[in-house]
């Protein structure tokens, strides 16, 4: 693995009577030995734990090793009752999703050689949900909120024909693997492990766009947003954005779009003295 020298470079003092090719191959050797293991510090618990504790395990580096590598080897070798979630280890299923260094990331997707080896790198569970055991979380509340999204309507007044342009946008938001990243993030869910906002969550926001912006769907869902969705909650600080493994420009593309079709169909007031007058809603 290739490494940064100078993070773990040792002094070589011109005492030692070396001279300059000499110096540097001592001083590559040193940095090799130093960096054949890395500790890894994972946060460990029952469920229901919240704070957890911290345990140590030391784990030999290997070129283009990841996170979950990592874990799997604590796991097989020194913590046989480990618990983790994965499953594809190709950055597809959104299942060992965890914090690592503070970020929620794809453990099978973030390179050891991101981090400094030379000082231990945390690992611990989703902290938006709550834990069932080590880095295993209960996420089953991102499923009931799937439920209430209107599934797709397909239209019946005119020909299923569109052009390409017309699903990028909602083909953009198909590209969610669910992994939850998003939602561990936000901060308007993310300190209220049990008791869940009534707000959806950027997951949701993206689901029910990708429903939305496809040419042949007939439902409008811009009302479940408004009320039950709780999307006016959202801020727009694009931290779901930047945490999505699979690029989705949440924010710009999902989010700020649904907004502004809400501002347009509930909040005009040419538009709301006709709901008035009609008695539509």
């Amino acid at each position: 693995m290739e490494r940064d020298a100078g993070a773990l470079r040792p002094a070589v003092k011109a005492s030692d009577g070396l001279d300059g090719d000499s110096a540097k191959d001592q001083v590559e050797a040193r940095v090799v030995e130093t960096a054949r293991f890395v500790t890894l510090r994972i946060n460990r618990g029952e469920a229901n734990d919240v704070s957890g504790r911290w345990e140590d395990y030391e784990v030999p580096l290997e070129p283009g090793m990841v996170v979950l590598d990592a874990v799997l080897h604590v796991q097989a070798h020194s913590a046989n009752d480990l618990a983790v979630r994965w499953n594809c280890k190709a950055a597809k299923c959104g299942s060992c999703s965890a914090e690592v260094g503070g970020m929620p990331k794809l453990m099978c997707k973030t390179r050891l050689e991101e981090f400094d080896c030379s000082k231990p790198i945390l690992v611990q569970p989703l902290q938006t949900f709550p834990r069932i055991r080590d880095l295993v979380t209960d996420v089953s509340w991102n499923y009931r909120v799937n439920r209430k999204i209107t599934p797709f309507r397909p239209r019946t007044d005119r020909e299923w024909r569109f052009y390409q342009r017309d699903v990028d946008r909602s083909q953009e938001m198909r590209k969610c693997i669910e992994c939850f990243l998003c939602q561990d993030v936000c901060h308007v869910i993310r300190y209220q492990t049990q008791e869940k906002p009534q707000y959806f969550g950027p997951r949701f926001y993206v689901r029910a766009l990708g429903l939305d912006a496809h040419p042949m769907d007939s439902a409008n869902r811009l009302r479940l947003l408004q009320v039950e969705g709780g999307i006016g909650l959202c801020n727009v600080t694009k931290c779901c954005t930047e945490v999505c493994p699979a690029g989705i420009q949440i924010t710009d593309n999902a989010i700020i779009p649904a907004k502004e079709r809400i501002v347009d169909a509930y909040q005009d007031p040419l538009r709301r003295l006709f709901r008035k007058v009609t008695g539509t809603t």
